[in-house]
């Protein structure tokens, strides 16, 4: 399962003469796993904005607590600044970044939303994909007449807010919440000085495009007077050329609103076309801030595809490919481990099996400790079976780059099922963790009991569910493992054949786990259920490791 993260970017509205009390504001994002990112706007705007992430329900409390410190700190009739605002917490959107869907953020920015206006008593209107009415879906139109039209806004019934006292509130002024895509703020360098070249660009890719103008050079007015523009060649991007004097390059500065419909690859090869069109050369690029982990893949993907290698690497070589291909260090550094939401989320967190080296692990599994025991160790066996898998179809692509479509979907099955397969090594730990929780909890009451005994019947589940899990993805481990011994490369066939070995090895210790947790559950039909998926997996194992195994047998003579 992947991580449930979100992110929120609340602005804040701030005087010039209060930047000195930013630190202040600091405070409420804090511990855990999630983390705190602060970004300052530019001097022409004056918002402060934040960005923080993690597991929904902390982000949504942290949001609570940045907008009640902020309403003590801000006073929005000492407020003057040339960027839209009509809030001291101006706006509050929520977005998903992994394992959380666009329809579940916007229930959270809705939360969000009913705790501001009902426990702080904000004024609060939501915009954007949280927005309750079709005309409140544009932040300029909820935020039209801005802080010194807000109080004759309020007073007409339309614009009753969605929660909060639809009275003016002079010193905190109204709030808009919502649920958005990632922004990406991405820049491209350029072998140039020249912001003309540079902006004559923008105007080509921004989805806005540049102004029309007839035969004669004149701008293209519409019915109503309007000026035309022609569109430009990325949707949802946003984009004006300068001048970077620090390193005295031409820049191209974009705002990808909605990556799933331009990604940065995207952004990046298309700028690339539009450089060498005017004679540019584009010397790399930058990501200003955190971006999500799947950017990051899906652009390495993209440019292994285009130099037919295999997609099916390691995460951090698709990452390192990334970084490489779309010139992220070309005016600085960028450390994936600071820079990807994900990998910044996940530091400080417990020490995790998977993550010691070999000899770490092998020690731990012989110490007294009961566990990682077998489970684990055959969620690694699994592992090794499909990364050996996965090589040989590596391999096989180098030999065969008329067959590169079906070995890179061979390498890359492979290389999910021994991701998969390595999450689980922990996750056997903490299921059977979970059942000798369960066991300690008290039993001094006939509640107490019930609720212990539902306790340690929820975490034998899991603890029967976890190696068949591992069954599963070990399976599939298999079947790769034959068609590699079947079609791969013939000096690798003793590869396959030891994956293939290593892989029934898991089957069968993963079902001996599945058969010992069994007795402890008190539904039989659920228990025989189980027991049935397990024996069925280990007849299947079984067929595939004597048909791999032959196959090898076949090549080695």
């Amino acid at each position: 399962m992947s991580v449930r993260i979100i992110e929120c970017v609340p602005n804040f509205s701030e005087d010039a003469t209060r930047r000195s009390r930013r630190h202040r504001r600091r405070r409420p994002y804090h511990g855990g796993r999630d983390v705190a990112r602060r970004q300052s706007g530019q001097d022409d705007f004056e918002p402060l904005i934040f960005t923080f992430a993690g597991e929904p329900e902390r982000v949504i409390e942290a949001a609570v607590a940045a907008a009640k410190r902020g309403g003590e700190l801000i006073d929005m009739r000492r407020h003057s600044g040339a960027h839209p605002r009509f809030g001291a917490m101006d706006v509050c959107p929520l977005v998903p970044i992994s394992g959380v869907t666009m329809e579940e953020t916007v229930a959270y920015a809705r939360e969000l939303g009913r705790r501001l206006g009902e426990e702080l008593g904000m004024t609060i209107f939501f915009y954007e994909n949280a927005a309750t009415r079709p005309e409140r879906k544009n932040l300029a139109t909820v935020r039209s007449g801005e802080y010194e039209g807000l109080e004759a806004k309020l007073a007409k019934p339309e614009w009753k807010p969605d929660f909060g006292p639809a009275k003016f509130d002079a010193k905190r002024g109204a709030t808009a919440v919502s649920a958005r895509d990632f922004l990406v703020a991405y820049n491209v360098n350029f072998n140039s000085t020249s912001v003309k070249l540079a902006n004559s660009i923008a105007f080509n890719v921004r989805e806005k495009g540049k102004l029309k103008r007839d035969a004669k050079g004149e701008v293209v007015l519409d019915a109503k007077g309007e000026r035309v523009f022609t569109p430009g060649t990325l949707k949802s991007v946003k984009a004006i050329g300068w001048f970077i004097e620090e390193y005295g390059v031409a820049q191209l500065s974009m705002n990808l609103t909605n990556v799933s419909v331009t990604p940065v690859h995207v952004a990046f090869d298309e700028v690339c076309r539009q450089a060498e069109q005017r004679g540019l050369r584009v010397t790399g690029s930058e990501i200003v801030g955190l971006v999500p982990l799947k950017s990051m893949l899906d652009a390495g993907v993209h440019y292994l595809r285009k130099q037919g290698r295999s997609t099916g690497v390691s995460e951090a070589e698709i990452v390192k490919i990334a970084v490489k291909s779309l010139g992220l260090e070309d005016l600085g550094s960028f450390d994936p481990q600071e820079r990807i939401i994900e990998y910044v989320l996940a530091k400080g967190g417990p020490k995790r099996l998977a993550d010691l080296s070999l000899r770490a692990f092998t020690e731990v599994t012989a110490s007294e400790s009961v566990a990682p025991g077998g489970g684990s160790v055959s969620a690694a066996c699994g592992a090794l079976g499909a990364a050996l898998a996965t090589m040989v179809a590596n391999l096989s692509i180098d030999k065969w780059k008329e067959r590169y479509e079906e070995l890179d979907a061979v390498a890359v099955r492979g290389r999910d099922a021994h991701a998969e397969l390595t999450r689980l090594v922990d996750a056997d730990t903490d299921a059977f963790n979970l059942i000798a929780e369960a066991n300690r909890m008290p039993q001094g009451t006939a509640d107490e009991k019930a609720a212990r005994e539902a306790a340690i019947q929820e975490a034998t589940r899991a603890a029967i569910r976890v190696p068949l899990r591992v069954m599963e993805a070990s399976v599939e481990a298999l079947e790769l493992a034959l068609a590699m011994a079947d079609t791969g490369l013939e000096a690798s066939a003793s590869d396959a054949g030891v994956g293939a070995l290593a892989a029934r090895a898991a089957v069968r210790g993963a079902g001996l786990n599945v058969r010992i947790n069994c007795p402890g559950l008190t539904d039989a039909k659920e228990r025989e259920a189980f027991l049935a998926q397990a024996a069925a997996l280990e007849r299947r194992a079984e067929e595939l490791e004597s048909r791999a195994i032959a196959a090898v047998e076949a090549k080695l003579g």
